[in-house]
């Protein structure tokens, strides 16, 4: 095959070049796929429609009334049940159509002052099982009774559009270097209880926008029945959760971000379902595959939930047109695909990928893999500026390539192997012990021309069962040596290297950076939701900004630190810039020093020793002056730098440093005035 033939991403990744026919293979069915698609469909975005034809909906055209649909193959016969009816199981019989599809309709005129807004209503499925009340698959809203606990579809019926403010904004920021404010509405607020989405729009928005962020990640948008599983059991998938407020107030929320130049991309659970069948999709129709496969390929014992057959047309077009509808009807700026890995292997991941055949072997899904690409297309061809990001691990070759490349088309992957990294040092390496070839290997190794979202922790590390990397460096001592009056060597160090942890992430380790609600200023202890094992409290499920807001704490100098390394990487667009180039690596004296985006990154991971008069060669000679220095007092430092020196360079073009133990300071080339 000749140069020109080649897939771009074999070009760019010769190790392929075993495995392009695979590529070409993978492209070749995509191309067939979206054919045969506009083939039926006119278009694949009206394919991805199809929630505007099943669940509830009202006609004018022809026939003035209420039509619900839903696709129920396998199924006997289905009612539809609810307050409009007194909850007679039986007095409204659907009709079946040769689909597979059941219909019933309910005239305007006989039904307008029963079939209201805010009334509840069920579907009774009788299968070759029996009969069983179900959820409708495409309700909108879903809501739990109080005191039984039961949940049931609740109709909304608004008589007025949203008044959207946000006509004008586009991504465009976010899309060039997310900074990335992972969070969850419910757990956002200091209250122990459940926060909302106005609570988060007033109170936790400007908070965002002051830390400079320019990008929220919404997690447990779609309605989920038990709180505990921080939104990762989705029972309903157009559902908005009612715990944290109506639709209306979800549609607030992304308008007021987007009024102050703030992305919204939504945390999406495409990879599994809750296995609940009350609630949820299982066994809908009476099967144990209508959306899911059958057996034990559908279970996932891991998650102890329900997995997608990616193969079904009926599915493929029930999640795509799920993309749609949050994108249409809520304006998201685009989604996190939560256990991206899970979905795209039939083993889920939970191997050695020790070798690149297993990126193209009888273990990876290949369905599913259409269905990731099939997912990029919808996005991206709604909302051209759209974001895709993609929780994946494996390192499946062209995750964030184009489909025309031979990739599977998301914008970003996150960076899953940084974390794990500053965990695993944490827990098992004494400070001595610290490798800076494995550290600079760890942030630096990424596929060319794929762009990666790294962080240091999201809401993983902070579950209970693990620990916040504040937890880690500080544990018990946070309790009683926060006050800025307090000398402790145990919160010194802490609270330095939390701060270069923090830099070092964000500056070398990928294109977009993450950081989960509170972990910036060191929120103590971890997350744990309300359950039996903690006798249901919600002690641990919330945020507690006061001790960020208090003067006399540290925390704020964790805070102020992380505003400031935000505002470099958007004043110098860091995180857009090429990746960074190594200057120096000293594994004695720990010692690291890289350029990236014009700035010159000086580490220091010593422990105890400073060094005076440490040579840096640098890409230009000139003068250089520190921006930015972790040991500044305001960020809980020891001022021991004089950040008004100029550093010349030497006739080795070399700047002569002081550097203290356990410090970060950045660098820029002055100017020459003319």
């Amino acid at each position: 095959m000749n140069e020109e033939e080649k897939l771009p991403l074999v070009k760019d990744e010769p190790w392929l070049e075993e495995y392009e026919s695979q590529l070409k293979k993978r492209f070749d069915i995509y191309k067939n796929e979206l054919r045969e698609i506009e083939n039926n469909f006119g278009s694949i975005l009206e394919f991805a429609n199809i929630h505007q034809y099943y669940g509830i909906h009202f006609e004018s055209a022809l026939r003035k009334g209420w039509v619900y649909r839903e696709w129920a193959p396998a199924a006997q016969q289905l009612f539809f049940f609810g307050d409009f009816n007194d909850w007679d199981r039986y007095n409204h019989p659907m009709r079946r159509n040769p689909r597979g599809d059941w219909e019933i309709f309910l005239p305007y005129e006989a039904y307008k002052d029963r079939f209201v807004h805010q009334g509840k209503v069920k579907v009774h499925v009788i299968a070759a099982k029996g009969g069983i009340d179900r959820i409708p698959a495409y309700i909108r809203r879903v809501i739990q009774d109080p005191v039984s606990h039961d949940f049931a579809g609740q109709l909304w019926f608004q008589q007025e559009k949203f008044p959207w403010k946000d006509q004008k904004y586009t991504p465009d920021e976010s899309l060039l270097q997310p900074l990335i404010y992972e969070c969850h509405v419910g757990m956002a607020q200091e209250k122990e209880g459940v926060g909302t989405y106005e609570e988060f729009e007033k109170l936790t928005l400007p908070r965002i926008k002051a830390g400079g962020y320019n990008t929220i990640q919404l997690m447990a948008v779609m309605e989920h029945p038990y709180y505990g599983s921080f939104g990762y059991h989705v029972s309903n998938f157009f559902c908005p959760t009612s715990r944290f407020g109506t639709p209306e107030e979800l549609k607030s929320l992304i308008n007021a971000a987007h009024q102050i130049g703030i992305a919204v991309v939504m945390d999406i659970v495409h990879s599994h379902a809750v296995k609940n069948v009350n609630e949820g999709l299982n066994e809908f129709d009476g099967s144990d595959h209508q959306y899911f496969h059958p057996g034990d390929k559908g279970y996932h014992e891991g998650w102890d939930s329900k997995l997608f057959d990616y193969g079904k047309m009926e599915v493929k077009q029930f999640l795509l047109s799920n993309i749609r509808y949050w994108m249409e009807e809520f304006h998201f700026d685009g989604f996190r695909f939560d256990g991206a890995t899970s979905i795209i292997y039939h083993h889920h991941g939970l191997v050695s990928f020790d070798s690149a055949a297993k990126y193209f072997d009888e273990g990876v899904d290949e369905d599913a893999l259409l269905y990731m690409q099939l997912a990029n297309t919808v996005i991206h061809g709604f909302n051209p500026k759209a974001i895709s990001i993609a929780e994946e691990v494996s390192g499946m070759p062209g995750l964030c390539r184009t489909i025309e490349d031979g990739g599977i088309g998301f914008d970003y992957r996150l960076a899953m192997g940084i974390p794990d990294f500053w965990i695993k040092t944490l827990k098992h390496k004494l400070d001595e012990q610290w490798d800076m070839f494995e550290l600079w290997h760890e942030l630096t190794n990424r596929p060319k021309k794929e762009k990666s979202i790294a962080y240091a922790e999201s809401h993983d590390q902070a579950l209970v069962g693990d620990k916040s990397i504040a937890f880690w460096l500080m544990d018990k001592e946070m309790y009683f040596s926060m006050s800025v009056l307090t000398e402790n060597l145990a919160v010194d160090r802490g609270i330095a290297l939390h701060k270069m942890i923090r830099l070092i992430t964000l500056s070398l380790g990928g294109e977009g950076y993450l950081n989960f609600i509170g972990n910036e200023f060191g929120h103590p202890e971890w997350v744990d939701f309300p359950r039996l094992g903690n006798d249901w409290s919600y002690q641990y499920a919330r945020r507690q900004w006061s001790l960020v807001d208090a003067p006399d704490l540290r925390y704020q100098q964790l805070d102020l630190w992380d505003k400031a390394m935000i505002r470099l990487a958007k004043e110098y667009t860091l995180l857009a810039s090429a990746p960074a180039v190594q200057l120096h690596l000293d594994p004695d004296k720990k010692i690291l020093a890289y350029e990236r985006a014009g700035l010159i990154f000086v580490f220091s991971f010593h422990t105890t020793e400073s060094f005076f008069g440490f040579p840096i060669k640098v890409p230009q000679a000139g003068t250089y002056q520190i921006i930015l220095d972790s040991d500044e007092k305001e960020f809980g430092g020891f001022s021991r730098l004089d950040t008004s020196l100029d550093y010349p360079t030497d006739k080795e073009q070399c700047v002569l440093l002081y550097v203290p133990n356990r410090t970060v300071m950045v660098m820029e080339r002055k100017m020459i005035s003319n």
